[in-house]
């Protein structure tokens, strides 16, 4: 199994239909090709999680670069693992704001971040651990 972690700027932001309508789209194509993950958007930034077989993952990462709503993508993390992080969701959600972040568990200020961050390039294992956070947040259902 491959793990890679991705932040990227959106071309400009995105709105809630917006969000919604990738959601909806690319759950169902992520499942179809055995994708799990968890997708965050703050203030027009991306950070993405994607998981399954390499050659899948890498061919996905291809489309995402292509498509020209993003800009400046940054890969932070490519890992072989053993196990998925996220199983149960073929593309977890969480857009962050000030107010959700105040509500999840252990809440620092580590999530006042942008999600396209020098901090997260110097140590890729904090994106990650950003990623994890919602994962295991029992505000949020698992199931997507």
């Amino acid at each position: 199994m491959f793990r890679l972690v991705y932040a990227s700027s959106a071309v400009k932001p995105f709105t809630e239909r917006e969000l919604e309508e990738l959601l909806k789209k690319n759950r169902q194509k992520n499942g179809m090709a055995g994708i799990t993950g968890m997708l965050l958007y703050k203030d027009g930034k991306f950070m993405q999680c994607l998981e399954g077989r390499k050659k899948v993952v890498c061919d996905l990462l291809a489309k995402i670069q292509a498509d020209r709503r993003h800009r400046n993508m940054v890969i932070l993390l490519r890992e072989e693992r053993v196990q998925r992080e996220f199983e149960e969701w073929t593309m977890g959600f969480k857009k962050l704001d000030s107010k959700t972040a105040l509500e999840v568990l252990g809440y620092s200020d580590f999530l006042d971040v942008s999600l396209t961050s020098e901090q997260f390039q110097m140590n890729p294992s904090k994106s990650l651990q950003l990623l994890l956070c919602f994962r295991t947040a029992k505000r949020y259902p698992r199931r997507d």
